[in-house]
C-alpha cells in the first residue's frame, strides 16, 4: 500500500510498454502479419532504450 504513490522510474515505464507491445504482437501474429511486424519493431525500439538506460 505504501508503494501506491511511488513514482515509477523511466525503465519501469518502458518495461510496461514493452510487455504490452509484445502481448499485442503475439495476438496479431496469427491474424495480421503486417500489423504484427509493426508491433514487434516498436517493441524492439523500446527494448533498445531500456538497454541504453541500464548500460
Amino acid at each position: 500500500m505504501f508503494g501506491l504513490f511511488k513514482k515509477r522510474s523511466e525503465t519501469e515505464v518502458l518495461q510496461k510498454k514493452y510487455e504490452k507491445l509484445m502481448s499485442q504482437w503475439h495476438e496479431l501474429s496469427s491474424v495480421n502479419r503486417a500489423e504484427s511486424d509493426k508491433k514487434y519493431a516498436e517493441a524492439e525500439e523500446i527494448l533498445k532504450k531500456i538497454e541504453d538506460l541500464k548500460g
